[in-house]
């Protein structure tokens, strides 16, 4: 049964806490963390594993070996690219922990990349997707000496897969909102809150951009550990960070800015440390007691998405759907013109 080890953790607990007391599973593992920027919570994530690896190594050791690699997911080709210079690095045989952190949010206006893809969807999901199963062979060289669930792959999702599901029949925002199937339409009142006006008439939604590729990110996790946890031991989980004042929503339009700003002021939500806002991608990482997804009253894959250094039980039904996840997959594939099975 999938659970967590310390109960006492929460919202405040920060990651160099959750580092310390995991450091044991911290030794000897080589992680991989995508969106490390100075004022995001990638940069505190890595951050926490980095110092426990150098307090336990200090005096044996004269420092850590950690690199750089330049990865731009918006484009698969540049994906492709850094992926092949991963798989390169002969010095680095294998992979423990990939940490999927980077992101975009609440892009102003309808972009689509040069894949033809909804830019928020192309980097958040598709581009972890692809760079994920590129250099899946050194996950799978790691998970050959690790024990079963050890090696993991984490996708650094929102609160997005608690109010909304996939868009299927319109992933690039061409069909007006409220012309779509009723289980795909978006969730107005959270839109309404975010500064737009009339969401039910409108095609893009900034925010429904956003919450697609975070939805995405839970599903692909579902979908990874079907392939990949009984046979080769690899478990992938994904994870609402909470709500932390990084540079995620520096593109978006004036009026969602100060909307975020009032809803902060009015305690509609409460803003995280960066520390903080680490901490339950180093849970999901690196807690022994977590598993695969079950079924728990009647909702599929029950521990798969984590909130608060918890388990949630607060994502959608469709969020957390077998039936969904194998879609998302196929139609991944179907977007990066490659199968993958391991």
């Amino acid at each position: 049964m999938t659970a967590t080890t310390y109960q006492d953790f929460g919202s405040d607990t920060e990651g160099l806490e959750v580092a310390k007391a995991f450091a044991e599973r911290i030794k000897d593992k080589t992680v991989l963390v995508t969106g490390v920027n100075l004022k995001g919570i990638g940069f505190t994530t890595a951050e926490a594993f980095m110092e426990e690896a150098i307090n336990s190594l200090k005096g044996k050791y004269p420092g850590v070996d950690y690199r750089p690699l330049k990865l731009d997911l918006s484009s698969q080709q540049a994906v492709r690219a850094s992926a092949a210079e991963l798989l390169s690095w002969a010095d680095v045989p294998a992979i423990d922990i990939i940490v999927n952190s980077a992101g975009i949010m609440n892009l102003p206006e309808r972009t689509i990349n040069s894949d033809g893809i909804e830019m928020q969807f192309a980097t958040n999901h598709i581009g972890h997707f692809l760079f994920t199963c590129l250099i899946m062979p050194k996950l799978l060289k790691a998970a050959v000496t690790n024990q079963k669930g050890a090696t993991r792959i984490v996708n650094v999702s929102s609160g997005s897969p608690t109010v909304a599901a996939m868009r299927w029949s319109d992933m690039n925002f061409e069909k007006i909102n409220k012309e779509l199937p009723q289980a795909e339409q978006p969730p107005y009142a959270m839109h309404r809150r975010f500064g737009f006006t009339d969401p039910e008439n409108k095609s893009y939604l900034p925010l429904e951009g956003y919450n697609q590729s975070k939805v995405a990110n839970v599903l692909f996790s579902i979908a990874a550990n079907k392939g990949l946890y009984e046979k080769h031991g690899i478990l992938s989980l994904t994870v609402h960070p909470g709500v932390i004042p990084t540079e995620l929503s520096r593109s978006a339009a004036p009026e969602s800015r100060e909307a975020i700003k009032a809803m902060a002021e009015n305690k509609v939500f409460t803003y995280k440390t960066l520390g903080a806002g680490s901490a339950t991608s180093l849970v999901a990482a690196l807690d022994p007691k977590l598993g695969v997804g079950e079924t728990r009253n009647g909702k599929e894959n029950y521990g798969v998405f984590l909130m608060d250094c918890q388990i949630s039980d607060k994502a959608t039904p469709l969020a957390v759907s077998s039936e969904e996840a194998e879609k998302l997959w196929k139609l991944s594939e179907h977007l990066v013109k490659e199968k993958f099975t391991w």
